[in-house]
């Protein structure tokens, strides 16, 4: 399963206790893909974020060469790993085990909101929402396979999704709207991951 960066933490008899498992964020996106790059730029936004606020620590490999984990000990969230990647489907079947909570960035096209419009979402809301993410394409189903087969996936999935202007333009840069949402998905990731209220 997916290599983590989890702490161990001492034992009263001075062994080694078992790892803590990590928060995960996992960012999805391509960034040759105009709107589609939110999540890679936010990754890289939300890890510049993490490394001032506490250390960037060793992160185990990553699950597959088409993804990038980065690993920092928050003093507020503890251990925090970020992912990047443009995977889809039963290929993210690994970034969603072995973490304490789950937490996924990208962008989605429902047509009902502006373009750069945040969201935050459960699993729940991907059930009767229309529209979606193609990184959505077996997302859910990786998690309930890994759910059935009793593997250590987080119980809730957080889901700040931002609604896309233009997700078909390669070679394209992010909309104004969409790459003006970046910050605010920082920070709603951040709130997320420390319990403070966004924007409080």
């Amino acid at each position: 399963m997916a290599a983590s960066t989890a702490s161990r933490a001492a034992s009263p008899g001075g062994g080694a206790a078992e790892p803590r498992r990590p928060a995960r964020v996992l960012c999805l996106g391509n960034d040759l893909i105009a709107d589609d790059a939110l999540g890679i730029v936010a990754a890289r936004w939300l890890c510049r974020r993490l490394a001032a606020a506490g250390a960037p620590i060793p992160a185990g490999p990553a699950f597959d060469p088409a993804a990038t984990v980065r690993a920092f000990d928050h003093p507020q969230a503890g251990t925090v790993e970020v992912v990047e990647t443009a995977l889809t489907g039963m290929y993210l079947l690994e970034a969603v085990v072995g973490a304490s909570r789950l937490i996924v960035v990208d962008t989605v096209v429902t047509g009902s909101a502006d373009p750069g419009t945040v969201a935050v979402l459960g699993e729940e809301d991907f059930t009767t929402a229309p529209g979606g993410s193609p990184h959505y394409v077996g997302l859910f189903e990786a998690l309930e396979l890994a759910r059935g087969l009793g593997l250590d996936v987080p119980a809730e999935v957080v889901i700040v999704a931002v609604e896309a202007g233009d997700h078909l333009t390669v070679g394209g840069e992010m909309t104004a709207p969409v790459g003006a949402a970046v910050p605010v998905v920082v920070e709603q990731v951040m709130a997320l991951l420390t319990g403070v209220v966004a924007g409080a």
